[in-house]
């Protein structure tokens, strides 16, 4: 999967498939204009590449041309006046191919024909690496196609999103349904778990919560439990790596899941590119660090309010409440900065009632 932009896009064809298109176009061009010298036209900036690999494949005299269409305001009227840029070569009375990245509605082909013809061209072809025949709406007929695909968005190979991706040697297709992968924080007592569960329906995500997901494996003795014991048992810190590998199995369990929202992982820089390869071996990744923010006062009294019937004595010490929260913070700085070079760090008022919250987060997820 690659990302270009603000888009993630999945493998779609590769350089197996793109070389025998384009064998089987230029196989085509060598029998029907071996004794026509044609001159050869690729419609920049797509084609560039299409069109160095036909001319390697044209066994017999040619030239070459790249062209652009560009539009300007008319003099007299506000009308678009289309210009033929680059076309240095004299066409009267020669067979020239436009060679095409790709052919969907046929706009482009259109008004490239009619000033061909204009110019005096005898007889015009068009090569085209790949062609979507839902979109196609002229009646000019494309002569060589490379590969017919679906109407669907694609990069690479010439073809770009906003600027990027052309370089790409393989052709990849916007990622469908693309999931909504969270990483929930927020300080103790700031209505995190409350969260949780209200967007994982909302958004029909999957809650993963790293202690539950620990405490299940330990309870049931799985072999990462075991595993993950071991180390407890010795006062060592379970390694990333088994971590990664439980969140791996909870994710696989889930396959249909629209996205999940990772509760206590990652806490390093090192846990979020793990969890970034584990996301993106799946064909995805985190959407958003998503971090409900209170006022630590409030956070404080909240929790000695909830110690007096909790039962949990971290609930009861202020002390202990304050350094819980100090250790949050300087836990989430670390997940901060590194989701921030991302645009992927959101922070959201954590103060209100538990609607008014969830509000404030879904007009972040619906954005994402």
């Amino acid at each position: 999967m690659v990302k270009l932009h603000d888009l993630q896009f999945i493998p779609f064809i590769n350089e197996e498939e793109i070389e025998t298109a384009i064998d089987k176009v230029s196989d085509r061009l060598n029998k029907d204009l071996a004794d026509k010298n044609p001159l050869f036209i690729g419609v920049l900036n797509g084609a560039f590449m299409f069109a160095s690999e036909v001319l390697k494949r044209f066994d017999h005299d040619c030239e070459i041309s790249f062209v652009k269409l560009a539009s300007y305001e008319g003099t007299e009227t506000t009308h678009k006046v289309k210009e033929l840029v680059g076309l240095g070569e004299e066409i009267s009375g020669r067979t020239v191919v436009i060679l095409e990245d790709i052919v969907d509605t046929g706009n482009t082909i259109e008004v490239l024909t009619e000033m061909l013809v204009e110019k005096g061209c005898l007889t015009y072809k068009i090569a085209t690496l790949f062609y979507k025949p839902e979109a196609y709406t002229k009646e000019i007929n494309i002569n060589y196609i490379g590969i017919e695909i679906p109407n669907r968005f694609i990069v690479g190979y010439g073809l770009d999103y906003n600027g990027l991706g052309r370089n790409l040697t393989e052709v990849y297709q916007l990622k469908p349904n693309n999931m909504t992968n969270l990483v929930l924080f927020g300080p103790p007592g700031a209505g995190k778990g409350t969260q949780a569960e209200v967007l994982k329906q909302k958004y029909n995500l999957v809650h993963i919560s790293t202690g539950d997901v620990f405490r299940y494996n330990i309870k049931n003795a799985t072999e990462l439990g075991t595993l993950a014991k071991s180390y407890i048992d010795k006062g060592q810190l379970v390694p990333d790596e088994v971590t990664i590998n439980m969140l791996n199995a909870e994710v696989d369990k889930n396959p249909e899941a629209k996205g999940f929202i990772f509760d206590g992982f990652p806490r390093t820089e090192a846990q979020a590119d793990s969890l970034a390869n584990l996301l993106e071996s799946k064909d995805t990744m985190v959407s958003a660090m998503v971090a409900l923010e209170v006022d630590d006062e409030v956070l404080v009294q909240r929790l000695l309010e909830r110690g007096k019937t909790s039962g949990r004595p971290d609930d009861a010490d202020e002390k202990v409440i304050r350094n819980r929260i100090k250790v949050y913070y300087d836990e989430t700085a670390i997940l901060k900065n590194y989701y921030q070079k991302q645009d992927k760090y959101f922070g959201v008022d954590g103060v209100g009632g538990i609607d008014e919250i969830t509000e404030r987060l879904s007009s972040v997820i619906d954005k994402l």
